[in-house]
């Protein structure tokens, strides 16, 4: 828990603040599919509904009053290939005047971090 203070008194912000503030951010970012959890008992990671995103979501207090945040997220790669097929015919079209038959994406590698 923080506390924050001021002039007009203090307010202590717990943990499940945090963690639904920043799972509802981060379902809101393109490409993110939702947040994930592991089952204890199989060991999967699932798709969390959307009223529990923040179990997808670990936060820790620092002495200094600063959080660190560990997410679980689950990406959808179409969403992130059709963006980039979209924004490179755009480009291209826009610079060149060419008209884009086709943009392959293949994704060779994922690096997290």
């Amino acid at each position: 828990m923080i506390r924050h203070e001021n002039e007009n008194g203090s307010v202590n912000v717990s943990t499940s603040v945090y963690t639904d503030i920043v799972g509802t951010a981060v379902i809101n970012c393109f490409g993110v599919k939702g947040m994930a959890a592991r089952s204890l008992s199989d060991g999967v990671y699932h798709l969390l509904r959307r009223e529990s995103v923040g179990k997808g979501v670990h936060v820790q207090f620092n002495e200094d009053d600063t959080i660190s945040i560990d997410l679980h997220i689950i990406v959808n790669l179409n969403a992130v290939g059709a963006s980039i097929i979209s924004e490179v015919r755009y480009v291209v079209t826009n610079c060149t005047g060419t008209e884009v038959r086709a943009v392959n994406v293949y994704i060779d590698s994922m690096v997290i971090g």
